[in-house]
């Protein structure tokens, strides 16, 4: 169900639980976030995950695909930025800003144990006034995250982060953070093209292969 289209679809997940997409409902029964085995569970059918990524290859791809958006964002005009796409009421300029704080926001939740539902739904602040400054703010979260994985201890990934949509691995979080980057870096791609935009380098496909990612672009 479309919950933008369908606001009252919205209301009924807040009433039992859910703050925010994905979810997956039966009956009474809810799944909240990207959680395929407990999806498999709740339908009665079996779900045998694909192997993941080592954290190593997946921080390279996450950079990869923040470096990409980096780029992207400077080429991008100030008025187009205040531009939002039918698919969706979320500004370019927001878009574009939510890349980077959601990979921030792995940083962040690996260093306070939790992770916030509040998070994802920041907008992009008043000084971030064009794509230069988005782009610097990306450089910014790139450097805190590379200095982040130079100290980290390989058993980090396995701590359980209490993230808004259930108990997280620091390796699933980091996968998730990595192919939500990613999507978000597909739908950039696709809106800037759709304004006569021609993006720095085409659309970084290889650091996308084997992760996750949903067919659909919205």
């Amino acid at each position: 169900m479309d919950v933008q289209a369908h606001p009252d679809a919205l209301a009924e997940l807040a009433r039992v639980g859910v703050p925010r997409v994905p979810a997956v409902t039966v009956g009474a029964r809810v799944v909240h976030g990207w959680n395929p085995p407990a999806y498999a569970q709740l339908l009665g059918v079996a779900y045998t995950p694909d192997a993941k990524f080592l954290p190593a290859e997946l921080a390279q791809r996450l950079d990869r695909i923040l470096d990409c958006a980096q780029r992207l964002v400077q080429i991008v005009p100030e008025p187009l930025l205040d531009w939002s796409p039918p698919e969706r009421a979320r500004p370019l300029r927001d878009l574009a800003y939510h890349v980077f704080r959601l990979s921030l926001g792995f940083v962040d939740g690996m260093d306070l144990g939790e992770f916030p539902e509040g998070w994802l739904g920041e907008r992009a602040p008043a000084e971030l006034s064009d794509g230069a400054a988005i782009a610097r703010y990306g450089a910014l979260v790139r450097a805190r995250i590379a200095g982040w994985f130079e100290g980290a201890a390989s058993g980090e990934f396995e701590r359980v982060i209490r993230v808004y949509y259930g108990p997280q691995s620091g390796h699933d979080l980091l996968e998730r953070t990595t192919w939500h980057a990613a999507q978000h870096l597909r739908q950039l791609y696709v809106l800037v093209e759709r304004h006569g935009l021609t993006p720095p380098e085409p659309l970084p496909v290889d650091a996308f292969a084997g992760l996750p990612l949903p067919d659909a672009l919205w």
